[in-house]
């Protein structure tokens, strides 16, 4: 199978990688805007990855499936094309820059005959979310009343990045939003945020926060907290604490966690703490990237739809509107307003 990769950046590059070690990929063919970057990168990963002349030339070369890792505003032109040419796409997150542009891919991804659309929320193929959603659905846990969880990035993004973000609750936030539906199977109802800045400057001038939190109540009545900061001096931390009325399961506690104990006693850390959430997340892209190739295949159906995204990203909608107003959120309400 050969697959075509648009985007050659950080995530890019990370992802042609991972696709020419993928069981089932002859061949990666690479493109980008900047077409010299696409050949360096093809010339750094050798044997498997060839360059395209552009995205024109990659669609001429025939592949048997596209994965866009393309910068934001690129997304929904290409998930249109890639569409347009019945081949199935991977599209790394998010669908589009607004509600609107996700809208009308989700559109053009429903009508009948259309190739498969699969989004990119890698921490629904982590092992530990993996393993806290079977204890959850099998009962181990009892019933749920509690979820906690965080997205804490070591460092922040390059001030540029800020106004094409989307802002911290639909840049970071939105995978904790996604990762809660898929593993509880329920919808967030209402939400409360509040955000802040201490921080550089420019995420206030970008009109963002640096640091944000915000409580969900979902539909059949739990409470979730999730947290995100772009500050945490202590290491990239990313966890989800699943808490039930028979037991708990906590993911992302393992020996890189960035987590320095406060007791003495105490020391259970072996190893040194994530840095970026490429390198936590690693074996989860690869699991994310082979179940495209099913996908593309015809193997399998999408793990994760256009229809997932847009539920996650009115939930960051709501949370983003909320901690300008100071106002609870309905979800429904911003469903309806923004569909």
């Amino acid at each position: 199978m050969r697959i075509g990769l648009i985007g050659t950046g950080r995530i890019g590059a990370l992802h042609a990688a991972t696709l020419r070690a993928t069981p089932g990929v002859t061949e990666v063919l690479v493109a980008d805007a900047d077409t010299a970057r696409a050949h360096a990168l093809a010339a750094r990963l050798g044997a498997g990855v060839v360059a395209a002349p552009g995205v024109d030339g990659l669609y001429a070369a025939g592949p048997d499936g596209v994965v866009i890792a393309a910068a934001t505003g690129a997304h929904a032109p290409l998930l249109h094309r890639a569409l347009d040419a019945g081949l199935p796409v991977f599209c790394e997150k998010p669908v589009a820059l607004d509600v609107p542009g996700t809208l009308g891919v989700a559109a053009r991804a429903a009508t009948p005959g259309a190739p498969p659309v699969q989004v990119g929320f890698q921490r629904r193929f982590d092992r530990g979310y993996r393993a806290a959603r079977a204890a959850l659905r099998s009962g181990e846990l009892g019933w749920l009343h509690t979820l906690r969880a965080c997205t804490s990035d070591r460092t922040p993004p390059p001030a540029a990045y800020i106004p094409t973000s989307g802002g911290l609750f639909r840049d970071c936030s939105i995978h904790d939003f996604d990762v809660l539906r898929w593993l509880t199977g329920r919808e967030v109802d209402t939400v409360f945020a509040m955000g802040a800045n201490r921080g550089d400057a420019f995420f206030r001038d970008g009109d963002d926060v640096d640091t944000c939190a915000a409580l969900l109540r979902l539909d059949d009545g739990v409470l979730a907290t999730v947290t995100a900061t772009r500050y945490n001096g202590a290491g990239h931390d990313v966890r989800l604490e699943v808490c039930g009325s028979a037991g708990t399961r906590v993911v992302g506690l393992d020996d890189h966690a960035a987590l320095p104990t406060a007791e003495a006693e105490l020391s259970w850390r072996r190893a040194e703490p994530y840095a970026t959430f490429m390198e936590r997340f690693r074996a989860a892209y690869a699991a994310e990237l082979a179940a495209f190739v099913d996908v593309a295949a015809g193997r399998a159906e999408s793990p994760c739809t256009v229809a997932d995204a847009l539920e996650a990203l009115y939930v960051a909608e709501a949370c983003d509107l909320s901690r300008r107003t100071g106002r609870p959120v309905a979800v429904a309400d911003v469903r309806e307003r923004r569909g």
